[in-house]
């Protein structure tokens, strides 16, 4: 079951806990003039967070559905949502349209580029390119200017059935579950590349207040601080 938690101004937290991996997948929908959804979840996952949706909004005034990179957890069950929302449009930078989207989707996507603005009524939402980071080439983040709050995909993220935000050291737990996954049987890590550094500071430099995070607890406090201390996090675990 999907819970929802309003974690800011029409801002809602979608989360489904997948016991055996002991892991939250969170998604994050924007009710709004036109309403944005981040992160369509798994195909499978798909009638849950439909009911988590529809306890904020009818699903089918969906207008942009965003996500970070081309993965089966960011954005699985486009289709499923294209085909509820009449109006709806995928919306990622060009490699992700061009590579995958725009082949996989039953619709075009909304190409953005760096620093475009997604308007979704009184929300604007600025387009941030993070290849490589959090994962794949066509990676990037959406940071809403007016509440400061950074839709921050897999970044920070942590394992465990935990409480829908925290002001308290979300590094630290994140750092944690970095080093367990590294010593796992997967051998999972975060790309390090020479852009790394350059990217999360970038971000820092948004000042935002508010780290909505796909997998574990959205932090609420100093982003800026947290994202140049997961810098230095990533370059202790993973270089």
């Amino acid at each position: 079951m999907a819970i929802v938690t309003e974690i800011g101004p029409d801002l809602y937290r979608i989360s489904v806990y997948v016991e055996k991996l002991n892991l939250q997948f969170n998604h994050f929908l924007v009710n709004d003039e036109e309403p944005l959804l981040f992160h369509t979840g798994y195909r499978r996952m798909f009638p849950e967070v439909r009911e988590g949706a529809a306890k904020v909004l009818d699903p089918a005034r969906l207008r942009w559905i965003s996500f970070s990179h081309f993965e089966m957890d960011e954005c699985g069950a486009l289709n499923e949502w294209l085909g509820v929302a009449p109006n709806a449009q995928a919306a990622c930078n060009f490699l992700g349209a061009a590579l995958s989207v725009d082949d996989f989707a039953i619709r075009p996507a909304r190409v953005l580029g760096p620093d475009d603005r997604l308007q979704t009524g009184k929300y604007s939402f600025r387009y941030c390119s993070t290849a490589h980071l959090p994962h794949g080439w066509d990676a990037g983040v959406l940071f809403e200017e007016t509440t400061r709050t950074l839709l921050c995909s897999d970044l920070l993220f942590h394992f465990g059935q935990v409480e829908p935000v925290t002001e308290s050291d979300i590094v630290g737990r994140s750092r944690d579950s970095l080093v367990q996954m590294q010593s796992g049987p997967l051998g999972f890590s975060v790309p390090y590349t020479p852009q790394t550094d350059r990217i999360l500071e970038s971000l820092a430099a948004l000042e935002p207040r508010t780290l909505a995070t796909m997998h574990g607890s959205s932090f609420r406090g100093d982003g800026a601080r947290a994202l140049r201390d997961l810098a230095a996090v990533l370059q202790e675990t993973m270089r």
